[in-house]
């Protein structure tokens, strides 16, 4: 991120302040905990603050008071339209956390607590983040001043974020996660927002990085507490920020304004001495004795401490919180299982108390072992260039990777570092198992042998059984299931593995997102599409509901290692303050997800046992087109699988592309124009990028010399591709297509012998000169093709150049290519051919 001043921008302010609330504890018995009077005080501060700060204009600051979710959600997507340069939401009341700590609820005035964690009058904030990251602002800050306001950040990082939206997005939060606090009166603002406007009305250009660090620095000065007596110490995602990348908030005159000055020994300090006293009382005398001082606290108070007095927590003192990482086709079951531990009596004490929370995020399995292997410094001390903390998430206690041959990865890597900060314990056993499977639609499964086979054994039989059959399969650099399932496609090549697969914009992160993608591109590509996917997916689903998913049975390669999930104890160095209790935590963790209960609830997930005939834990409830039991492919070895990690970046790396441009004379009628062969070539250029190589040959001649160089095969500007272009012209001579197409297929293999990086042959013709291409010549343009391993682009200006019984469509099957003629939407689809082979313009 750059610099970012909004000034004279489109910009805008959403400021939701709850103050006031339907239902309360006092008079209803689902309501929240109580009044928030002092949100008041934060809603017009902060209004005046901004509105004043010269960055924002007129009619650019908007606040709610009190909003319901209706209101409030359309208020923000308003905004979030509205909005061209700096977004700025902010909100202060209530909030909750879901039971694993994965989800805060922001409550609005209509918010009510049901038994079962009903949560009606709520907004997700990872609602609200999506919001954000698809708005039109260039940036966004995010302000939360609520109980639990940390726990954002690691919404933030679980986000599941693709086209990496979110990373315009700045958090600042008023407390640690899992932390709760005090709410102020009713004369004044609470304290983080308070710190928050004086420093904004403090005159001068103030950047975000700044603002941070003055409330910081104020807040630590005045000893604000949190509920328990904690120090509530405001939060960013993610600092230290540098100079050049920062956010202006304000640049107004400084502004002298009366506030009411807190004197924490006085009013605070008796809340806190009455809560502890509450506490004492709760043991001797149960809630209904404390009813009467309950009643009092909500309205001292505004209810933002009496969950200490009548939440779960009661008596107990504040849950230790276990941090783990997984794999993202994991992270569903985990985090099920994580929510049915925390609240199991084996994580129980005598006394009723939680011994420990579970925070569960995924991330980019790829990403991880490279974190993990090489970066534990930075994962640790976090710097602007390289920060784990913010792109992968919070140093983790437990990682869950779907193979232990990560664990072996890491090792690998960590061998070649000078100095690590974390130790990995990994457990001896996995788990549970699931094998990678070859999920097919049941109407083209009928007659596959869904065992004992390879995977490209599977692959002809299906194809042979369906040509219109297309393979899908999620980002290898994601999750571990896609990359064990690569090293079984890509067998000796993995360019034309890659060109076997179905054509999309980018492959899905994750299996979970495959499944309900292909639903999503209609039926025509659901009930065509085979997908490789962990077999646990085939029972517990994906909850993309309502998208309808065409029924699918699994096929079993036998050369692709199946998933075997290890549990993993991470030991930071200088994290051994609370060692003891956090791996008691651990262990407790691991002992109930080995045992029954969490046997069971993989079961559930569809998983299988680790050990014997891996037979499904949950026998009685196998999907159909599931086996009962299997023989499990060989183990997952890390040097194979950074192998392919390694071919599948040059794979998708810098491409080549080899443009054929037939410039004989029968092409004077057809090279004028955006329609012409010139032009139609010069609107696939933005498929290409700068690290790109490419060159253009204009086809025309019969002898010896087939082809002249319009412009050079290398790296270019798309300016000089196109004068380039510009400068062709129509040559009074035949063309020899098979000559210029057995040269351009020597040449490009050549050019990729060395590596796996994707290529290209587009020759575009209007058929004149196809009469050359029979007989012994075609067989041997035929035989190149096919052994060339570069895709060949046949384009016909002709509306019968791929008819079945012309010579470009068997060129282009032979090499794997396309035959595009004007029968087709030609130009946007020879675009999107060159786009698949170039990285495109920046």
């Amino acid at each position: 991120m750059s610099r970012f001043d909004p000034r004279g921008k489109v910009n805008r302010a959403l400021l939701a302040g709850v103050s006031e609330y339907d239902h309360t504890a006092s008079d209803h018995p689902q309501g929240v905990s109580g009044q928030l009077p002092a949100v008041r005080h934060n809603r017009t501060g902060l209004e005046d603050a901004l509105r004043r700060g010269g960055v924002f204009g007129a009619g650019e600051v908007r606040a709610l008071a009190s909003p319901a979710p209706d209101d409030f959600t359309r208020e923000l997507r308003r905004v979030c339209h509205e909005a061209r340069g700096l977004l700025l939401f902010y909100f202060a009341g209530h909030a909750v956390t879901s039971t694993s700590g994965s989800e805060l609820h922001l409550q609005m005035r209509t918010a009510r607590v049901l038994t079962g964690n009903g949560l009606p009058g709520s907004v997700r904030f990872s609602e609200v983040l999506g919001e954000l990251a698809e708005s039109n602002a260039e940036q966004v800050v995010v302000i939360l001043d609520c109980c639990y306001a940390g726990n954002a950040a690691g919404i933030w990082h679980r986000f599941d974020d693709p086209k990496r939206k979110k990373h315009k997005i700045l958090l600042l939060m008023s407390v640690q996660p899992n932390r709760c606090i005090l709410g102020g009166d009713a004369d004044t603002a609470t304290p983080f927002t308070r710190e928050v406007t004086h420093v904004l009305d403090e005159g001068g250009e103030v950047w975000l990085s700044g603002l941070y660090t003055a409330v910081k620095e104020r807040m630590a000065a005045a000893d604000y507490r949190a509920e328990d007596d904690d120090s509530q110490r405001p939060q960013a995602l993610a600092p230290p920020w540098n100079q050049d990348a920062d956010v202006l908030l304000a640049a107004g005159p400084r502004v002298v304004v009366q506030r009411t000055e807190t004197v924490h020994g006085g009013w605070f300090a008796g809340l806190r001495r009455l809560v502890a006293r509450a506490r004492k009382a709760f043991a001797r005398f149960g809630r209904t004795g404390l009813a009467a001082l309950l009643a009092v606290l909500a309205t001292g108070a505004g209810g933002y401490g009496i969950l200490a007095l009548t939440g779960d927590s009661g008596p107990c003192a504040p849950a230790l919180e276990l941090r783990v990482l997984v794999d993202p086709d994991l992270e569903p079951a985990v985090r099920a299982a994580a929510d049915d531990y925390v609240t199991s009596d084996a994580n129980t004490t005598g006394e009723g108390c939680r011994r420990s929370g579970i925070t569960v995020n995924s991330a980019g399995s790829a990403a991880v072992v490279n974190a993990l292997g090489e970066r534990t410094d930075a994962w640790q001390q976090p710097r602007e260039d390289d920060n784990p903390q913010r792109d992968i998430g919070p140093q983790p206690d437990v990682w869950i990777p779907a193979t232990g041959a990560d664990v072996d990865r890491v090792t690998e890597a960590a061998a070649e570092e000078d100095r690590i900060f974390a130790l990995l314990e990994p457990e001896p056993d996995p788990i549970a198992y699931s094998p990678v499977v070859l999920a097919v639609p049941k109407a083209l499964g009928a007659g596959l042998e869904p065992t004992g086979q390879s995977l490209s054994k599977l692959l002809a039989a299906l194809e042979e059984a369906d040509g219109a059959v297309e393979l899908h399969r999620p980002d290898p650099e994601f999750t571990d299931a896609a990359l064990l399932a690569t090293t079984g496609l890509y067998g000796d090549d993995a360019r034309r593995a890659e060109r076997s697969l179905a054509r999309t914009e980018r492959p899905e992160p994750s299996a979970v997102r495959l499944l309900c993608a292909l639903p999503g591109r209609g039926d025509a590509v659901d009930d065509r599409g085979a997908a490789l996917v962990p077999e646990f997916l085939l029972k517990s689903g994906t909850g993309c509901h309502p998208a309808t998913r065409a029924e699918r049975v699994a096929a079993y390669p036998d050369d692709v290692p199946g998933l075997e999930p290890a549990f993993v104890r991470v030991r930071w160095e200088d994290g051994d303050r609370d060692a003891a209790a956090r791996d008691d935590a651990v262990d407790r963790f691991h002992s109930w997800l080995t045992g029954e209960d969490g046997r069971t609830l993989l079961g559930e997930h569809g998983f299988r046992s680790p050990t014997g005939e891996r037979g499904l834990l949950d026998e009685a409830s196998a999907p159909e087109g599931v086996t009962e039991s299997v023989r499990p492919a060989r183990a997952a070895d890390p040097t194979t699988m950074n192998e392919t990690l390694e071919k599948y970046g040059n794979a998708h790396g810098p491409g080549r592309v080899l443009y054929l441009l037939d410039s004989s004379g029968s092409m004077a009628g057809r090279w004028d124009g955006p329609s012409g062969g010139p032009g139609i070539l010069k609107q696939t250029l933005p498929g290409l990028g700068r690290k790109d190589e490419y060159g253009v040959w204009a086809v025309h001649g019969t002898g010896d010399r087939t082809h002249t160089e319009l412009l050079e095969f290398g790296t270019h500007g798309r300016r000089e591709a196109e004068a380039a272009l510009d400068a062709a012209e129509v040559r009074d001579a035949e063309a020899d297509p098979p000559g210029a197409l057995l040269d351009a297929l020597a040449f490009m293999r050549e050019r990729g012998s060395g590596d796996d990086r994707p290529q290209l042959i587009v020759y575009l013709t209007d058929g004149e000169d196809d009469g050359r291409l029979t007989g012994k010549a075609l067989k041997e343009v035929l035989d190149r093709a096919g052994g060339a391993g570069v895709p060949v682009a046949m384009v016909s200006l002709s509306s019968a150049g791929c008819d079945r019984d012309s010579p470009a469509p068997r060129i282009a099957e032979a090499g794997r290519g396309r035959c595009l003629d004007t029968g087709d939407d030609l130009v946007p689809a020879l675009h999107d051919e060159v786009a698949r082979t170039g990285m495109g313009e920046e």
